[in-house]
C-alpha cells in the first residue's frame, strides 16, 4: 500500500474517496466537484480559480479541449511592468506556479490497471507505469499531469538524436532530456585531456557520458542519485553499444578515486524547485554546483582537467554574479585555464514575447576548463 493522501467527495449522494497521486507534489485539492461535458469553460475556469477541482466524468477528447480552453484564459493575464531582471523571474516563476495550480484543477480517475473509463479515453497503461510503477490501486490525479506522462512517453519511445552520442538518447519519465544541444556540443568539441578515464557527474539520460564515450575514452564512471536517471544511462549505453565503457554508479556526486577528467553540467538556476520534477532546472542556493567546484580537487589528478557546463543565464537574471562563481572556483583551489562559449539556438532565445526574452538573448553557455591552482600559470581566466 501507499502513503499517499486520499481526497473526498460527493457523488450521486454517496461519499467517495480515493488515492490521490501527484509526481508534482501538488497538494491534494480540498474542494471537488462531479464535471462532464455540459461544463463550460467560464465555469471551468472560475472554478479552477477558486481552489475547486472538477472530477471528469465526461469525453476524454473533451476534458483535453476544456483544459486548453482554461489555459487559454489564465494565459489572457498581462504581467505587471518589472524594475529588475530578478523581479521579472520572480513574477514568472510565480506565474508558472500559479497556472500549473489552474490546470491541475481538472482531475481524472484511474483504475487499479491504470485504465480510464471514459469515453475516448486513451490506453495510457504503459506511459503510467513508466511513470508510477506497476499498478497497484486506483486513484485520481491531474489530466494534466496524465498529459505530461503520455508526452514523456513519447519522448522515451522515439529517442532524441543525438549525433555527437553515435544514436538516439531515450529520456525516461522525470530525467532531464537532453533538448539543448549546445552544451553537448561543448563536449564533442572540447580537447580531451586524456582518453584514459572520466567521471560523468549528474549523468542524468547519460548523454554526456555516450558523447566522451564515442569520443574514444576508455573508461567512464558516471553517477546520479536518482534511481530514475540510473536506470535511464544503464537503458541508453547498452542501446548505444557502451554498456562495457560506462558504468552507472549511485552516488551524490562523486565516485571514490581520481580521474584525469571531470565533468559536470548541474542545473543552471539558483532557485527553488516548485516540484520535485524541476530539480534539473533549478538548484537551491547553486547547491550541485558547489558541491561539485567544492570536490573536484579532490577528485581531479594532478593534471587533469574538470570540466564545468554552466550558462550564464542566472547572472542575467541576477541570481547570480560572475564574480560570485569566480570566488567558488578559486575557494576551491582551482583555477581557470580555458572556457569555450557557445550562444543558445532554442528558440526561446528568440522569442521577444518571453517574460525573460532580455535575459534569454544574452546567454551563453560555457565549458568552464578547471585545473589544480597550482597547476596552471595563467590563474583566473574571465574573457567577457
Amino acid at each position: 500500500m501507499t502513503e499517499d493522501p486520499k481526497i473526498h467527495w460527493t457523488e450521486t449522494g454517496a461519499e467517495c474517496s480515493a488515492r490521490w497521486r501527484s509526481e508534482s507534489a501538488a497538494a491534494p485539492p480540498k474542494r471537488i466537484v462531479i464535471a462532464n461535458d455540459q461544463m463550460t469553460a467560464d465555469a471551468a475556469y472560475r472554478l479552477a480559480s477558486e481552489g475547486t477541482a472538477m472530477l471528469w466524468r465526461g469525453d476524454f477528447h473533451n476534458a483535453k479541449q476544456l483544459m486548453q480552453a482554461i489555459a487559454r484564459r489564465v494565459d489572457r493575464k498581462t504581467q505587471k511592468p518589472t524594475a529588475t531582471p530578478i523581479d521579472a523571474f520572480n513574477q514568472h516563476r510565480q506565474a508558472q506556479a500559479q497556472r500549473a495550480r489552474t490546470l491541475g484543477m481538472l482531475l481524472l480517475q484511474f483504475d487499479d490497471d491504470y485504465r480510464i473509463n471514459l469515453r475516448r479515453a486513451p490506453d495510457v497503461t504503459q506511459a503510467c507505469a513508466e511513470a508510477y510503477g506497476p499498478a497497484d490501486e486506483p486513484f485520481v490525479a491531474s489530466l494534466r499531469e496524465l498529459l505530461g506522462i503520455i508526452g514523456a512517453h513519447e519522448w522515451r519511445k522515439k529517442g532524441i538524436d543525438i549525433p555527437a552520442a553515435g544514436g538516439r538518447i531515450h529520456p525516461h519519465y522525470g530525467v532531464f532530456a537532453p533538448v539543448r544541444s549546445e552544451y553537448v556540443k561543448l563536449v564533442n568539441d572540447a580537447p580531451l585531456p586524456s582518453t584514459s578515464l572520466a567521471f560523468d557527474i549528474g549523468t542524468g539520460t547519460g548523454v554526456l557520458a555516450a558523447v566522451l564515450a564515442r569520443r574514444g575514452v576508455q573508461e567512464i564512471i558516471a553517477t546520479d542519485q536518482d534511481q530514475r536517471a540510473l536506470n535511464c544511462a544503464r537503458e541508453n549505453m547498452a542501446r548505444l553499444g557502451y554498456a562495457e565503457k560506462v558504468e552507472i554508479v549511485e552516488a551524490d556526486l562523486f565516485p571514490p578515486g581520481r580521474a584525469p577528467l571531470i565533468v559536470c553540467n548541474p542545473p543552471w538556476v539558483p532557485a527553488r524547485p516548485s516540484s520535485p520534477l524541476e530539480h534539473a532546472v533549478y538548484d537551491p542556493d547553486s547547491r550541485m554546483l558547489r558541491g561539485f567546484l567544492g570536490g573536484l580537487a579532490e577528485h581531479l589528478e594532478p593534471d587533469g582537467e574538470g570540466w564545468l557546463l554552466l550558462s550564464d543565464l542566472a547572472e542575467h537574471l541576477g541570481l547570480r554574479s560572475r564574480a560570485e562563481l569566480n570566488a567558488l572556483i578559486e575557494s576551491a583551489g582551482l583555477a581557470i585555464t580555458g572556457r569555450i562559449d557557445i550562444r543558445p539556438n532554442h528558440p526561446r532565445a528568440a522569442d521577444d514575447t518571453d517574460p525573460l526574452h532580455n535575459a534569454r538573448a544574452a546567454e551563453v553557455t560555457s565549458l568552464w576548463r578547471l585545473v589544480h591552482s597550482r597547476k596552471s600559470s595563467s590563474g583566473s581566466v574571465n574573457s567577457r
